[in-house]
């Protein structure tokens, strides 16, 4: 449940000069959620600066096993302190929020002290360096010089940050190190290429000989790493990525406020899927009842951009989606700029196929959004080229773009800075978010999106069985013994996916074992709305509904219940 806030010093300074003996509940609990986040934000630097807050930029994260586990203990004290609040004296804003800081500071123990990836996964290592320097070259929210300086100082600590790696790394999973290792090259480009094209209008003698210095270690550093994992790391990699029932239940009620047994998880997954599997055939019927449904797909998959068109042919789709949402009342769109259409960063080539990198809420200046898609790796093979170009067929593109933008994530961003607390611009549920993007795929189409268009309805369920299967492999190769190579197969078979997005996707799961809360999220969307209208009577209207919805913010969806329904009631 972690996406972290500045403590306006002047504000802490008001609520805290009366003194403790005279601090109402609601002034206690403000000033212990700003002291927490500080604390958390000195703590995670990279993280701080992609939410906007630029008062540690120039500041690397201390991976040492000594500041993790301390971070645990400090965060202990801090529940401590959150639990002892009188939860009636609060508002009922700050009661959802010290539910969420609960949930989440037990999700950052359980990270930390049991599960472990500090230990496991090599990758947070090398592609958590990338990500550290994209954060300070991807928007201007200050003059590049300002900017380059702050890389600077990072780059200085990060041959340390391997180095420390290279002591944290135990027994990692072989496919976690395998994932690494395949990644390095990219990540190695990226600061022999990318990082160093950002800066190229600096002239300041001084800042440019000091950037080469540190960049060029950096490059040195990644190589030796490389070497490291390939030599050293793979050779004895030997470890479980499997969390086992306890922790993987553990990670879901701290994540997403799920508490369920796994069983009911996947007979939910199950009859979704094959609800969804019915769906396809029949809709593959529409278009041609001559052939299967898996040649119909086939047939329709291979009807895509080439790769040099892929982005700009997402870009055009844009505005088209973004009108639908004002013409038909779905919600209320503010004002703004359409998000930019990139190629995916490199650190997240091996697990992403999509995303949406928006400003963090906090930013006051850069405002650029950017909707990220992987290309094929040129080197590779034409046959190999052409199976991963069938995933962005034109009604996936389509589909892909109502989630990762209109009325999805993009949207999610433009509201942001209006949640009603710094929390929820902080903290945030999976289930919610994700949940909340993965049901605007389904309800745009009812709502006549492409309408008359079975292509784009059997794009929506090929990937609404994608997410299913993500429910079910999750908990099979956490809890069950599921290997990745029966995953694979599982979202070949159930999801009809081409081999490489099945590889991609097993592999993700392996990092990711909660991530059929897409599933999950838009089932338990789709109980509220009914459930909400249910309530308002004649009163309800769908537009009504999501802007009530997304203004709330990224709540767990208990907690969202509770906010618009005034108790938390069944979630499915």
């Amino acid at each position: 449940m972690l996406r972290l806030p500045s403590v306006l010093l002047a504000t802490l300074t008001v609520l805290t000069a009366a003194g403790p003996a005279l601090a109402t509940p609601t002034q206690s609990f403000d000033n212990l959620s700003q002291a927490y986040f500080e604390d958390m934000m000195t703590r995670h630097t990279s993280f701080a600066t992609s939410l906007g807050l630029h008062h540690h930029d120039n500041r690397l994260e201390d991976f040492s096993a000594s500041a993790i586990l301390e971070e645990s203990v400090t965060a202990g004290v801090y529940r401590r302190d959150f639990a002892a609040l009188p939860a009636a004296s609060l508002t009922p804003v700050q009661r959802a929020d010290r539910e969420m800081i609960l949930a989440g500071i037990d999700g950052m123990i359980l990270t930390n002290s049991v599960i472990r990836p500090w230990e496991t996964n090599p990758d947070q290592y090398s592609s958590g360096l990338t990500n550290s320097a994209f954060t300070l070259i991807k928007r201007s929210f200050a003059p590049a010089e300002q900017r380059l300086a702050s890389l600077i100082a990072r780059e200085k600590r990060m041959p340390g940050m391997l180095a420390q790696a290279k002591r944290n790394l135990k027994n990692p999973p072989k496919i976690y190190t395998e994932i690494a290792i395949s990644q390095m090259d990219g990540n190695k480009d990226f600061f022999a290429t990318t990082v160093t094209g950002a800066f190229a209008g600096v002239t300041d003698p001084q800042l440019k000989s000091a950037f080469k210095a540190s960049n060029d270690a950096v490059i040195r550093a990644m190589d030796d790493y490389k070497t490291f994992l390939e030599k050293d790391l793979l050779p004895r990699s030997n470890g479980n990525f499997a969390l086992g029932e306890n922790a993987y239940r553990a990670k879901l009620k701290a994540d997403e406020m799920i508490d369920m047994p796994l069983d009911q998880l996947l007979a939910i997954g199950e009859a979704d899927l094959r609800r969804n599997q019915a769906a396809f055939k029949a809709m593959a019927a529409k278009i041609d009842a001559t052939k299967s449904a898996e040649t119909v797909f086939g047939d329709l998959s291979r009807e895509h951009p080439t790769p040099d068109k892929l982005l700009s042919v997402t870009q055009g789709m844009l505005n088209k989606i973004n009108q639908f949402l004002i013409d038909k009342q779905i919600i209320t769109v503010p004002t703004s700029p359409l998000a930019k259409v990139v190629e995916t960063p490199p650190f997240l080539r091996a697990t992403t196929s999509a995303s949406m990198d928006t400003p963090g809420p906090f930013e006051p200046k850069a405002d650029e959004a950017f909707y990220s898609m992987t290309l094929p790796d040129p080197k590779w093979p034409a046959d190999e080229i052409e199976s991963f170009m069938q995933q962005w067929y034109y009604p996936m593109l389509s589909n892909v773009s109502v989630h990762e933008a209109y009325p999805g994530h993009y949207i999610q961003f433009l509201y942001a800075k209006g949640y009603p607390s710094d929390t929820r611009k902080i903290l945030g549920a999976a289930s919610n978010f994700e949940g909340w993007a993965h049901y605007c795929e389904q309800m745009m189409l009812e709502e006549g999106f492409q309408k008359d268009a079975p292509k784009y309805r059997l794009a929506q369920l090929q990937d609404a069985l994608l997410r299913d299967v993500r429910l079910l492999v999750g908990i099979r190769m956490h809890t069950q013994g599921m290997t990745v190579e029966q995953a694979v197969e599982a979202f070949r078979k159930e999801a009809y996916q081409p081999l490489p997005v099945a590889k991609s996707e097993a592999k993700r799961g392996t990092m990711d074992p909660t991530y059929g809360y897409y599933t999950l999220g838009k089932l338990m969307i789709y109980k509220l709305r009914d459930d909400y209208k249910t309530k308002l009577g004649k009163a309800y209207t769908l537009q009504g509904f999501h802007n009530a919805f997304i203004k709330e913010g990224p709540l767990p969806l208990p907690l969202m219940r509770q906010a618009l329904l005034g108790t938390s009631g069944e979630l499915l």
